[in-house]
């Protein structure tokens, strides 16, 4: 039924990947049962440990349910869990849709925390300012302090649901964001743009403005996303051996 499988990816998600194809497509419906564990791993050639890994990730996609004794049973469809570290993030299509997507969640966040943010949540959020030009002071790109910093936004708001949130799209969107902030390093002008929109973020927070930081918020993400769209073909096209290099490290 499966041609055996090989290659840089790990064997689990390519034997994952297998089985929720055979799934999506239809082969498998509603209340078929897989192939026994033995035969997945002669059908694949891979060992059972890689087999119960894959299967443990259909489980948990919602994809399928183990029955005591009986095997592994394909679960009726339903509306799958949000995966969007399944798609390319590093694309400029992609990386464009992601920034829209963070306008909206980011915006409402930063109005939130203008309201909720205790003094000591905003002094945590002006260190993660600090860190950003420290870390570009000691010739880093500040991709993980920029994040801390949004990040920092949220937990202050005390909604346990949005930080969720909030640190899953972030590290969805970290490839993205390193080409962000890849593309605002070309050119002085970009870098103390990108400064100064965090700075009235964290201010409109601290002053309890909800309105200015919501407005600050957006238009930080909205002059991200034209700083991008402003860049030549040159720049995506060198941005593809760093998506190679963020793959590898992730």
């Amino acid at each position: 039924m499966f041609a055996k499988v090989s290659g840089p990816v790990r064997l689990a998600d390519q034997v994952a990947a297998i089985l929720a194809e055979e799934i999506e497509s239809g082969r498998l419906t509603e209340g078929d049962k897989l192939p026994t564990e033995v035969a997945l791993v002669e059908q694949l050639g891979v060992s059972r440990t890689v087999v119960r890994e894959a299967v443990s990730r259909l489980r948990s996609a919602g994809l399928v349910e183990p029955r005591q004794g009986r095997g592994v049973f394909v679960l009726p469809r339903r509306a799958r869990p949000l995966d969007l570290e399944a798609e390319s993030v590093g694309t400029r299509a992609k990386v464009l849709q992601i920034v829209e997507v963070r306008s909206a969640l980011e915006g409402e966040a930063a109005a939130l925390a203008a309201t909720r943010a205790t003094p000591d949540a905003v002094a945590r959020m002006r260190a993660a300012l600090d860190a950003i030009d420290g870390a570009v002071a000691a010739g880093g790109d500040g991709v993980e302090e920029d994040l801390a910093f949004h990040r920092s936004i949220a937990e202050s708001t005390g909604n346990d649901v949005l930080v969720s949130t909030a640190r899953y799209l972030g590290e969805v969107a970290r490839s993205g964001i390193r080409i962000t902030r890849a593309n605002e390093a070309r050119r002085d002008d970009f870098f103390e743009a990108v400064r100064h929109e965090h700075h009235a973020i964290l201010e409109a927070v601290a002053a309890g403005d909800a309105e200015a930081a919501r407005a600050a918020a957006r238009t930080h993400l909205r002059h991200a996303a034209a700083r991008l769209k402003d860049a030549d073909g040159r720049f995506w096209s060198e941005t593809e051996d760093l998506d190679v290099d963020l793959d590898a490290t992730s």
